[in-house]
């Protein structure tokens, strides 16, 4: 999927039990590759997109009390229509109608909509942790 410049946040951290699961998404529905990452006490993949953009999978510690990421992905709150604002990642593509297609080729539940007045439009969606996301496109 071709990225547009300047719509990337330099980096974001997600904690998860698997964070193998969530590499493959990330790799299959957004193309990060995967680089070196150092060695710690705890497991940890990183992976890059665009020259300015990281995602920090690290393995969630054991003792960690709290569901993973805003919604657990065994909530029945995974509708995608009442994801909060403030509690997704956006990101922005320069071909939206293919890369909604790629998702909906795969399964992925989403929610689309077109901000009112503005040639932008959005889609919704969660990775397998349950933490939502925002793909973007802004037509001209």
């Amino acid at each position: 999927m071709a990225f547009a410049k300047g719509a990337c946040l330099n980096h974001i951290s997600r904690e998860s039990s698997d964070i193998r699961r969530l590499a493959n998404f990330y790799k299959d529905i957004f193309g990060f590759e995967e680089i070196e990452s150092p060695k710690f006490e705890f497991k940890v993949i990183w992976l890059k997109i665009y020259p300015d953009l990281a995602i920090h999978l690290i393995e969630r510690s054991p003792d960690t009390k709290l569901p993973e990421g805003p919604y657990s992905a065994s909530s029945p709150v995974l509708d995608p229509t009442h994801l909060p604002r403030g509690h997704h990642v956006c990101f922005s593509v320069s071909n939206f109608d293919s890369f909604v297609q790629s998702l909906k080729d795969k399964g992925i539940e989403t929610f689309q909509r077109s901000v009112p007045n503005r040639p932008i439009r959005q889609v919704f969606f969660f990775d397998p942790d349950g933490n939502g996301l925002e793909v973007a496109s802004r037509d001209e």
